[in-house]
């Protein structure tokens, strides 16, 4: 060999040693950079999925806000009438009152007849809307349902039995719009 490709050689051994070195020089750097990528995408999957829960959560908010309208709205479309039921029925009361009354000439028979009608067209109109009145006498007492004003002693009724009615209570639907006023036996 001469002594050219001897010192090529040479050179070549040089190189080789100063590219392995290097190479070995940045392989801790290229862990040093996988160590880094990878704590960068755990803090994005973190960030994702912290993203994913608030929006599954407002998700579920909104959800839940929409049921609770629906119901609301629902409430009041069925109960729409109970104010103007509420007022009417003092009105309703005294028109029984005043067909309670007996008639002792055919004038009074006849505005009798009248009222009654009147009577009959507005009990009507208020069962379409869902009124109904609630019965009392005889029936076992229920505080949802019925208001004692008074508590008597009677052979002809079980204990706790309503005996008599002072004035009507009536129900909108599933709802006591105003309960019967009552005696209760002991």
């Amino acid at each position: 060999m001469s002594e050219e490709t001897k010192q090529e050689q040479q050179e070549a051994k040089e190189e080789n040693s100063e590219v392995v070195e290097e190479v070995f020089a940045e392989e801790p750097q290229a862990e040093e950079a996988e160590e880094q990528q990878s704590d960068e995408l755990s803090q994005l999957e973190e960030k994702l999925n912290e993203s994913e829960n608030r929006y599954l959560r407002l998700r579920a908010d909104f959800d839940n806000f929409r049921r609770r309208v629906n119901v609301e709205n629902e409430a009041k479309e069925k109960y729409r009438a109970q104010g103007l039921i509420t007022e009417l029925l003092p009105a309703l009361d005294n028109f029984e009152r005043a067909l309670n009354i007996e008639a002792d000439n055919e004038q009074t028979k006849q505005l009798l007849q009248g009222m009654e009608m009147v009577h009959r067209s507005l009990v009507e109109a208020l069962k379409k809307e869902g009124v109904e009145p609630i019965e009392a006498v005889g029936q076992e007492f229920d505080p949802h349902l019925h208001q004692a004003v008074m508590q008597v002693e009677d052979e002809n009724f079980d204990s706790n039995v309503v005996v008599e009615e002072f004035q009507k209570g009536y129900k909108l639907k599933d709802r006591v719009i105003r309960p019967s006023m009552v005696k209760v036996s002991q």
